[in-house]
Order: structure tokens, then C-alpha cells, then sequence
């Protein structure tokens, strides 16, 4: 180890990851350790302390662990590379910065018993950027009837609802880290929860009477695992897919005993 090099626990710490996640990536051929001491201990100089901050930008942007290799493997350099991460990082810097100013403008309000603004209060909330998405996948009405029900949630219904989702995610990761069998009683109860949100949901082919919400959930199922957003939304500490692939697995023993 030279002075410039620091050890796998220290880029563990700094970084705010674990040392197995550090070794993953190196098994995996993401991030090579600069020199290894005798002791068997890895090293990481300041190319691969760039490299990692270059992967964990890309695991912030949704990519999934085969796609991050890819993305490196094309772009040569690392300065034209972290110019383009630094101008989306300004983008989402701006976005919550007004969330954050349109948070505290409503919690002011709150305080001072005063009128609140509604046209002030989703400021950064952009809940419309699938909107082409969904129109393809799922048709207009159904984009339409979605969109309806969310306008007309007041802000704590609309907090409630995100919370439950963001709920039901830790819960996913929490079971697949804890490698529980996706036809457990843990991972059933899960998947029941997960069919419940989709049937609330006006729009989708869960929520339409006499739709077919089997072929929907199982289909479902496979798109978290062929998307690398949903499959980050689900990835586990390992990364990869194996965390959607836990989400699809359960979803479809449900779907094939329960709809």
C-alpha cells in the first residue's frame, strides 16, 4: 500500500457502503482493487475511488449492475463522463430544491393557520413524466383515469399513499436480503399486499372490472425484472436482479393460487 491508496474498509466507510459490496464488485469485474498487500487486504488508489463514485452515480440513476459495466466499458473518459452525471445531478439539485422550498411554504402555512396555495404546493412533483410510458403500454383511459384519481387525493392522501409504497419496497428488499422462499408465508403475505395496491389503483389493468388481473400481476412480475428500473427499486445490497427476480417469483406463485 502506497500513500495514495486506501484500504477496503476506509472506501467502505467514506463512500457509505460495505466491504462486501466492495469485494462483489470486484468479483464481478466492476471495481478492480488497485494492489492487494500481503495480508490478502484490497487497496484502491484514485482512479478506482473515481471509477466507484462513477458507479454509484449510475446505481442513483436506476442502472442495474450489468448495465453500470457497460456504460464504463463505452465511455473512455472519465472527466466527459462525470460532466454528463454532474449536469443531471444539478437537474435533481434544482428539483428539490423547490420541493424543499414547497414543502416549507406549506408547513409555514400550517403554523400560521393561513390559506394554502394549492398551485404552489406540487412545485418539483412531476407525477406526469411516465405519461407516454403508460398511454403505450396501457392506453390513453387508462393514463386518464390514473391521472383523475391522483388530482383529486389531498396532500396527506397522496403522502399515505407514497408511503405505503415506499413501505411495501423495503419490505420486498428486507425479505429477498433475508432469503426467505418466495412461496413462503412471509413472501405470500407480501404478494397479497402487492396485488392490493395495484387493484387501488384506478386505471390499470388490475383496477378494471372482469380485467384480467392474473395475466397482469404475472406479466408485471417479469417487467420488474426486465427493466433495470424496477430492478434497481428492488435491488438488494448485492445489487443485480436477484431482488426483482424474488418480486416476480412470489407475485406469480400468488397470481397462479389466488386469481
Amino acid at each position: 500500500m502506497n500513500e495514495r491508496e486506501w484500504s477496503i474498509q476506509q472506501i467502505a466507510k467514506l463512500a457509505g457502503t460495505t466491504s462486501r459490496t466492495l469485494r462483489h464488485y470486484d468479483d464481478i469485474g466492476l471495481l478492480t482493487p488497485s494492489s492487494i498487500g500481503h495480508n490478502g487486504y484490497r487497496y484502491y488508489d484514485e482512479a478506482a475511488l473515481v471509477r466507484l463514485q462513477r458507479i454509484l452515480l449510475l446505481r442513483e440513476l436506476g442502472l442495474g449492475l450489468p448495465q453500470i459495466g457497460d456504460v464504463l466499458q463505452r465511455e473512455a473518459s472519465e472527466e466527459h463522463a462525470l460532466q454528463s452525471h454532474l449536469a443531471w445531478l444539478r437537474q435533481e439539485q434544482d428539483r428539490l430544491t423547490r420541493q424543499i422550498a414547497s414543502v416549507e411554504t406549506t408547513i409555514s402555512a400550517l403554523r400560521g393557520g393561513e390559506r394554502l396555495m394549492a398551485e404552489n404546493m406540487f412545485d418539483g412533483f412531476d407525477h406526469t413524466q411516465y405519461k407516454e410510458e403508460v398511454e403505450e403500454r396501457w392506453g390513453k383511459k387508462a393514463y386518464a383515469d390514473s391521472d383523475r384519481w391522483w388530482r383529486s387525493m389531498s396532500a396527506d392522501e397522496k403522502a399515505a399513499w407514497q408511503q405505503r409504497v415506499s413501505d411495501l419496497g423495503r419490505d420486498w428488499i428486507a425479505a429477498a436480503e433475508a432469503g426467505i422462499a418466495p412461496e413462503s408465508v412471509e413472501a405470500q403475505a407480501l404478494a397479497k399486499r402487492h396485488v392490493e395496491w395495484l387493484t387501488g389503483v384506478p386505471g390499470t389493468p388490475a383496477a378494471v372490472p372482469g380485467g384480467d388481473v392474473k395475466g397482469y400481476v404475472i406479466g408485471l412480475g417479469e417487467m420488474y425484472v426486465a427493466d433495470e428500473r424496477f430492478g434497481a427499486h428492488y435491488a438488494t445490497s448485492e445489487g443485480g436482479t436477484a431482488g426483482a427476480e424474488f418480486v416476480r417469483d412470489a407475485l406469480r406463485i400468488y397470481a397462479e393460487a389466488n386469481l
